[in-house]
């Protein structure tokens, strides 16, 4: 999204970060064919649909920052993106939803809970700390330690001063504007946030879903010359202007929850192996940042542990804890 010119020292200079997080987005976004993946079910989009439930839930139980939960589902759908989770069976997912919020809380919180406290709303495993944290850095590892990634809160301060109807649009600054400010910014927050549970909106850049829940939430129409000329330039307009319209359909006309229609009705596949034999599959060279034997640039899944899988009881599970 290109920015129309501005016109103070400080302008400038948001510009110019502006400019730069536009350049740099498309490198923390999934891969390209990741949305299909999701659409021909390679990617079991209810277990992501329930485990970003589950971020949500525990986010807001915790009052995290709204970017915080946008940080743990883009480490989530960048993981997936890359890397091949066992299906059919609930703790690989669930394990991974941990790591990826507990990695989002460090980036972003002033206080992070304990490893077991943040494995809350009765879920059916719980991960002992150790095998939390050797999936994180698995996570890491996968991500090329890039975990200060573009999100759609890095557009929105700039976005929502920018809009015509901004009192920022006269030289004025949004931050200090008191109420409509803040709230066009909880409202947005909001919208980006709900995005996140629908698959369609993964094929848009995090520019296009802050600028289109802007525009929601400021009710400014897409076809006005005020906003196309002001707001937007004419070679990204499209773009926002289906991500505006999918966010009326999906996010603001319909329950997200729908998704859930979307189960599959694939047969039962055999378990997967313990939290502990895929982790030891990944090497645990889960430190080493190439991980060449993970596929880090492929879709090979992950070789999984020769062992049989284990169930154990909370009392004696010194790895998962089954509820």
């Amino acid at each position: 999204m290109s920015l129309s010119p501005r016109h103070s020292a400080a302008s400038s200079s948001d510009d110019s970060a502006i400019f730069s997080l536009l350049q740099s987005e498309l490198d923390h976004m999934p891969r390209r064919d990741y949305v299909l993946r999701c659409r021909d079910r390679s990617i079991d989009v209810t277990a992501r649909h329930d485990s970003i439930n589950w971020i949500l839930k525990v986010h807001a139980h915790y009052n995290f920052k709204p970017v915080t939960a946008s940080l743990s589902v883009n480490y989530f759908d960048r993981f997936l993106s890359s890397n091949f989770l066992p299906r059919r069976n609930g703790w690989p997912f669930q394990l991974l939803s941990v790591a990826c919020l507990s990695l989002a809380a460090k980036m972003e919180e002033p206080q992070v809970p304990l490893l077991l406290d943040l494995q809350i709303f009765e879920p059916q495993y719980v991960f002992e700390p150790k095998t939390v944290q050797r999936m994180e850095l698995w996570v890491m590892s996968i991500l090329n330690w890039r975990l200060r990634a573009v999100t759609p809160f890095d557009f929105l301060h700039h976005f929502i001063s920018d809009l015509p109807s901004s009192s920022a649009a006269d030289g004025g600054d949004c931050d200090s504007d008191g109420d409509d400010c803040h709230l066009l910014f909880s409202i947005s927050s909001d919208l980006i946030l709900s995005t996140t549970r629908v698959i369609d909106f993964l094929g848009f850049r995090p520019s296009a879903i802050a600028a289109a829940a802007v525009l929601c939430a400021a009710g400014e129409r897409l076809d006005s010359p005020a906003v196309c000329g002001h707001f937007l330039t004419a070679d990204r307009v499209e773009m926002v202007r289906s991500c505006h319209q999918l966010m009326e359909e999906y996010v603001i006309d319909t329950c997200p929850l729908g998704l859930r229609k979307q189960r599959n009705e694939e047969a039962e596949q055999p378990a997967p192996p313990s939290p502990v034999g895929v982790l030891d599959a990944a090497a645990c060279g889960s430190c080493d940042t190439r991980l060449d034997n993970l596929g880090s640039t492929s879709h090979e899944p992950a070789a999984p542990s020769a062992e049989p899988q284990t169930k154990r009881l909370r009392s004696s599970a010194p790895d998962v804890q089954e509820q």
